[in-house]
């Protein structure tokens, strides 16, 4: 049976275009996970890890991000960020006599500056993944200071260092509001340098006034 060259060519044309179709929707979507990686950082492993598959996280991260859209998400005003600092002064002058509860109250008031900004009310992991979309490094902070009050066996050291992971998110919060997205999360062992040498200025100083 003779086939008319005419088929032939049509159907190696449609083939073709399959083939193009193909390698544009795979650039696509590999042009995607580069950007979602590059957004979320450790965040997107993290959603990597639960989900099993990357289609699935990045499905969760894009989930995310038009939720987020949602939202009426501002900034503080002046007048607030100097009240909220107040709290934080407040609660960190708690830490050398009580420092589980300083830590649950720099958690408390994580939550009441992210709802004052436009997060509606929710859970911690829901917290943690809305402040994800804006804040895809800052959130690892929360995530680290949150874990010293659920383990309920956080060391001394433990909750100083919890205490600095909430003090860089706190800071982030009520800052102008931009996103976090060229800050880079450092290390638990390395958060904060500065931070854990107040407190320590400031243990000293209350072991001090105590001896006297």
């Amino acid at each position: 049976m003779n086939v008319n060259p005419q088929y032939i060519w049509i159907a190696v044309a449609a083939i073709g275009a399959l083939v193009v179709m193909g390698l544009v929707a795979a650039g696509v979507r590999r042009s995607r996970s580069a950007r979602l990686q590059k957004h979320f950082g450790a965040e997107y492993n993290r959603t990597l890890e639960a989900t099993g598959d990357r289609a699935s996280a990045e499905r969760e991260l894009m989930h995310r991000a038009e939720e987020v859209k949602s939202f009426e998400i501002h900034a503080l005003t002046a007048t607030q960020r100097e009240e909220y600092r107040a709290d934080w002064l407040r609660i960190e002058s708690h830490f050398v006599d009580r420092p589980t509860t300083a830590v649950v109250e720099a958690d408390e008031l994580i939550t009441d500056v992210m709802q004052t900004r436009g997060y509606p009310i929710a859970d911690f992991e829901q917290h943690a993944t809305h402040l994800s979309v804006e804040h895809p490094r800052v959130v690892e902070h929360y995530r680290a200071g949150h874990a010293a009050i659920a383990s309920g066996k956080a060391s001394t050291e433990d909750l100083r260092q919890a205490m600095m992971h909430y003090d860089s998110l706190f800071q982030e919060l009520v800052g102008t509001g931009g996103t976090d997205v060229a800050q880079e999360i450092v290390p638990k062992s390395e958060v904060a340098a500065t931070s854990r040498e107040r407190v320590a200025e400031r243990v000293a100083r209350e072991e001090g006034e105590v001896r006297r």
